[in-house]
This record gives structure tokens, sequence and C-alpha cells, in this order.
């Protein structure tokens, strides 16, 4: 008896595909949802971490700046301790240098530039130099080393150039002594320019809260709508007082007036037309500086105003 048997490794080309049979056979390379997914998180945590060791290189890179400008300071204000009566002894023309370099470290608005603390410390040190009080100097350069908290931004930018300016001054000195004139040079141009490096990012914010100051000489005050408000209501009251001193004056007649002579006449009636002018005319800016005052008030308060 005769016995048919079928090899499974031989098929016709009606036969089904053995893909269900053989899952090893299959041409192409698939992954499952599982895997995907799994690489897809392997991928974002490399990122991440990528991310975080970016940003820590950078804060690394900035403390870094941060701490270099201490010993910048420290060696500046090691130049600047300077023996006794060094600055007095100075030659005439080495004064005159000495005293641009005092003018270049404070001259313009150097507390607005710099801050208060800073500004007040170069303000004082020029105020030294320009009268050759070596101990005063030594005193104030003693303290450079801890304005280090106040140098941020903008007041960092303009100490580095008033430094600059005021270093070259001591650079076309010469030399002179020991060498301490080009030393100060040389120290002063290295820190200017190193806080000169330091990027000054002006913000939106920042431009509205800056504030608008005047300066009379000496006297410095800050502009805000309740100042301008009360400006306008002193001019408006001086005006009216201004108003009724006119009006006194002019109600006494002329007839009125009796004198020994006609020069005290005369006198008399010039005094009064002196005074009738100064009057109206006081009471005229009076009314100009109050409305000009109350649309300054307006102007600031608008500018004040959030969007």
């Amino acid at each position: 008896m005769a016995t048919l048997r079928f090899s499974p490794f031989l098929s016709n080309s009606s036969s089904p595909p053995l893909s269900p049979l053989y899952p090893s056979l299959l041409p192409s390379r698939q992954f499952s949802p599982f895997k995907r997914l799994h690489l897809q998180r392997s991928l974002s945590i490399s990122r991440s971490r990528f991310l975080s060791f970016a940003l820590a290189e950078s804060d690394s890179a900035k403390s870094l700046e941060e701490d270099s400008i201490q010993p910048l300071l420290q060696e500046l204000s090691d130049c600047l301790k300077l023996p006794p009566d060094f600055l007095s002894s100075l030659p005439n023309d080495l004064r005159v240098d000495l005293n641009d370099a005092a003018f270049d470290l404070s001259n313009g608005p150097v507390l607005d530039e710099c801050g208060d603390e800073v500004g007040e410390m170069l303000l004082n040190l020029s105020r030294a130099w320009e009268r050759a009080d070596t101990s005063t100097s030594n005193s104030i350069a003693e303290k450079l080393p801890s304005i280090e908290s106040s140098l941020k931004g903008r007041a960092k930018l303009a100490l580095g150039k008033r430094l600059v300016s005021a270093g070259r001054r001591f650079q076309a000195m010469g030399q002179y002594g020991n060498g301490e004139v080009q030393k100060i040079a040389n120290s002063m141009i290295k820190t200017g320019k190193e806080l000169s490096k330091t990027p000054v990012i002006v913000t939106d914010e920042e431009l509205d809260r800056k504030s608008k100051k005047l300066k009379f000489g000496e006297i410095e005050f800050e502009l805000t709508p309740e100042k301008a408000n009360i400006g306008a209501a002193v001019g408006v009251l001086f005006g009216v007082l201004s108003w009724a001193l006119t009006q006194g004056v002019q109600s006494i007649p002329e007839s009125s007036m009796q004198y020994a002579n006609d020069n005290a006449l005369m006198l008399a009636k010039s005094l009064r037309g002196a005074l009738l002018v100064l009057c109206y005319s006081s009471t005229l800016l009076s009314g100009f500086t109050s409305i000009g005052l109350l649309l300054l008030g307006r102007q600031l308060s608008n500018e004040n105003k959030p969007e």
C-alpha cells in the first residue's frame, strides 16, 4: 500500500504565506509599540540631561566671571595705596593730569550711572585727588573691594568706562617715583576693560520704571505726578497772591499821592508802575507754570500706567 507524504518546506505558488508559522523568516524588521515608547523616553531623558549639563556649564561660567571681579578690585585697591604725601609731591604738570583723571572718574551723572554707594566713593576719591590728599585717597582705596555687591548691570559698565578713561590719564603721566603711577594706570585699564565686557540687557519694564529727575546744581529730585500736582497748586496760590497785590496797588489813585515836590511825585509814580508790571508778570508766570505742571503730571501718570 503506497502512501503520500508532504514536506512542510515544499509549497506551490498557491499556498498561503509562511509568516504565521515561521515568523523568523520575515524580511523586514518592525518595532512593537512598547519598544517605540521606550526609545522615545530614552531620547527625551538624554536630551534633558544634555540641557541640564549645558545650563550647569553656563552657571559655572557666570560664577567664575563674577568671582574674577574681586581679585581685580583688590589689585586696584593695593595699587592706589600710595606712600605718605605722594600726591602732594607731584610736579605741577602731573598734578594737572591727576585733576584730569579725577574729572574723568566722577564727571557727569555718576550717581545715576554707578549707583549711590559707588558714585559717592568715586566723588570722594576724585575730591581727594584734586586736593592731593594722599591719606584720604588711601582710606577710600581700602574700601574698593567692598563695592563688588553693588556692581551689577549698568553700574558695572559705567564704572568700567570711567576707570579706563582715568587710567589713560595716569598712563600719560609717564614714569615717576618707583612706578606707582604706571601700576595704577595698568590696574585701572585692566579692571575697566574687564568690567566693560559686561553685557547690559535693557527690558521694556526697566525703561518704564526709569524715573525722570531734575537737577539744579547739587539739588536733585525725582519727578512724580504727585510732586507735579503739588507744584501746580503752589503756582496757583502764588498767582492768586500776586493778582491780589496787583489789584491793591492799582486801586490806589494817582491823585491821592501828595508829596513835597514834583521829583518825589514822579519817583512814586515810577515805583507804582514798576510794581504793577512786576505783579502782573508774576501772575502770568504763575499761571503758565501751573498749567505746565498739570500737563506734566498728567503725562507722568499716563507713562506709569501699565498697558
